[in-house]
């Protein structure tokens, strides 16, 4: 892997940095990660190109194990929980505008949700405790600690099938998609955890069940900032607690943006009642821009991740075989918004690209090729 790639990753942990520098310029620059975000990488996603390098598999056993991609996962666990105790602290120690307050948990939420849960993504697949603990630690943060349960032992299982909730449909709008994904991965999580506990003999009601945490944590760790904000200040601030679940609404909100877009009008084939085929390449939208791959960790190689959960981030490809989204997430989160844009694009793009593949027959014997290799 190149040097400029190994650096590019780096350009996450600029984003932060732009909510604090809005924050502290104060007023309508509460929206300048906003405008980076959602208007600059766009743009410089089309300057800069795509990036059509794939690591040699002769490469891969040493990419994996190289602390340093390790490290930057664990490096944005800990200034994201700086960043919500530091926003949590301004709103506890400072008057807002209406504008300001809207424009800084907006920055907050991008960051927590856009990046934050990214990372809690990638660290959640990994089968090393640490990793795991990071995963939960930053899901905390947002309130999104069922991800973790419902994200590897559901969502992977039942992807590009109607099982999965987390799966959009073709002529599904967001609107529509995002109250089923919500309380659909809830309900899965629930479900999951009560099997896993019933298989050992015990109650779903217990600390042992992950989503009783996952419910009690988010409320503790609010509950004990505020009460040590009230002690430090003499004063209770009920916009704390609210900052801290509407940053978590947006990033959550975020995630399932993203989640409509990796996987939209595609589908696995049932090959016997309930069995579907194996989970491949072409059963999740990729995308290669060079500077929004480095921006999210390469998420946008979301084919690879599905067909191969094991590999870490800095060893993703990029399959051509795989469904292309015209834009990166920036741009498709902004055109999700707007369902008669989205169907425009997206479902002349789904055809063509199926039309392309004769039925997709082609394209799978051609990916599973390139998977087993």
């Amino acid at each position: 892997m190149s040097v400029w790639k190994r650096v590019s990753f780096l350009v996450a942990f600029l984003i932060p940095a732009l909510a604090v520098a809005g924050y502290y310029l104060g007023g309508g620059y509460n929206f300048l990660t906003l405008a980076i975000v959602f208007g600059a990488l766009p743009i410089l996603d089309l300057v800069i190109g795509p990036d059509s390098s794939n690591p040699e598999e002769s490469d891969v056993p040493a990419l994996q194990k190289e602390f340093y991609f390790r490290f930057l996962t664990y490096a944005w666990a800990w200034i994201q929980f700086s960043l919500v105790l530091w926003a949590l602290w301004e709103v506890q120690t400072h008057s807002l505008s209406a504008l300001e307050w809207f424009g800084f948990v907006l920055a907050i939420g991008v960051n927590t949700g856009g990046i934050g849960i990214t990372v809690a993504h990638e660290l959640g697949h990994k089968n090393t405790k640490i990793e795991q603990w990071y995963s939960k630690f930053i899901l905390m943060t947002v309130c999104y600690m069922h991800f973790f349960i419902e994200h590897n032992r559901g969502h992977h299982v039942n992807v590009s099938t109607h099982e999965d909730p987390a799966t959009s449909r073709k002529g599904e709008s967001f609107f529509v998609f995002y109250p089923r994904t919500v309380f659909g991965s809830l309900t899965s999580a629930w479900e999951l955890e009560k099997k896993r506990l019933s298989k050992l003999g015990k109650s779903a009601w217990t600390l042992e069940n992950e989503m009783v945490t996952s419910a009690i944590i988010p409320l503790l760790f609010i509950a004990t900032v505020t009460a040590v904000f009230y002690i430090l200040t003499g004063t209770f601030r009920w916009e704390v607690p609210v900052f801290f679940f509407v940053q978590s609404w947006i990033a959550f909100s975020l995630l399932e943006l993203v989640n409509y877009i990796e996987h939209y009008g595609l589908a696995r084939k049932e090959i016997a009642p309930g069995k579907f085929e194996k989970v491949l390449p072409i059963h999740s939208w990729n995308q290669n821009f060079t500077l929004s791959n480095a921006f999210l960790f390469q998420l946008q190689r979301h084919s690879d991740h599905h067909a191969n959960a094991g590999r870490r981030y800095q060893s993703l490809r990029h399959f051509e075989e795989s469904p292309q989204l015209p834009y990166g997430y920036e741009v498709m989160i902004l055109l999700a918004l707007v369902p008669p844009l989205w169907f425009k694009v997206m479902d002349k793009k789904l055809e063509t690209w199926k039309s392309e593949n004769s039925g997709q027959i082609l394209g799978k014997n051609a990916v599973k090729k390139r998977v087993m290799a």
